[in-house]
């Protein structure tokens, strides 16, 4: 599928190796956010653009390593409504400066770690953590936040032994673990976790994305009623 229409833009992903999905969606829709935003590895754009539609007063900046994907993010939002409140840079998080902090910063990171590759290298890069390693994110996410700012990501489940460990590396709490399931039969899939620069309370919950009919659950459709067409 070349394109995606949501309900207030649309997501061309042709260039993009990794395309619009679940993962993307419930970050955007489930983050949280603040006045100043930033997005690391924008890919298509997708979550900086869903941050600007539920944070209209914010600003948002969304970073993108590869050169294809960083254009056509930049594509993406100047078709958008939020155009005039969101930025796009080609650069790697390593390579970025910022002149202020951030109250939100969102990833949908890199997750395979010592796997097999694919020839695609674009592809590669969107997938596995040899350009963006948690450590890395870590450590520069808790430069960048504000004191009370909350860093929002997904990631596998059985990655979340190692993210508690680089967390703690880098002086960085875990203060909601929302694990998700495909069917409330299945066990976790995902894990959305808010983390910040303070300990604060660390609710764990978990929740179905889909019913056992295979309709989207009351809580899948609450959280993107605003974003999918039906």
């Amino acid at each position: 599928m070349s394109s995606f229409t949501f309900k207030q833009f649309t997501i061309r992903q042709d260039r993009c190796a990794m395309k619009v999905g679940t993962d993307g969606v419930l970050l955007g829709a489930w983050a949280t956010g603040g006045d100043r935003i930033l997005d690391i590895g924008t890919g298509t754009g997708l979550v900086a653009l869903m941050m600007a539609q539920r944070f209209p007063k914010a600003t948002v900046t969304g970073i993108e390593i590869d050169d294809a994907a960083a254009m056509q993010a930049t594509e993406n939002v100047a078709s958008s409504p939020f155009h005039e409140r969101i930025d796009i840079e080609r650069c790697a998080l390593q390579d970025f400066n910022s002149q202020s902090k951030y109250d939100a910063i969102t990833c949908n990171p890199p997750f395979f770690e010592e796997s097999l590759k694919c020839p695609d290298k674009t592809r590669n890069t969107a997938r596995h953590t040899d350009t963006l390693p948690y450590s890395t994110l870590f450590e520069h996410c808790h430069d960048m936040l504000t004191d009370e700012g909350t860093l929002s990501i997904i990631i596998p489940a059985d990655y979340l032994s190692k993210v508690q460990q680089e967390c703690a590396y880098c002086s960085l709490f875990i203060n909601e673990t929302l694990y998700i399931k495909t069917t409330e039969r299945k066990p976790a899939k995902r894990i959305l976790l808010a983390i910040g620069r303070h300990i604060k309370n660390s609710p764990r919950s978990s929740t179905a994305i889909l019913m056992a009919n295979a309709k989207r659950s009351e809580w899948y459709e609450n959280l993107t009623k605003d974003f999918y067409l039906s």
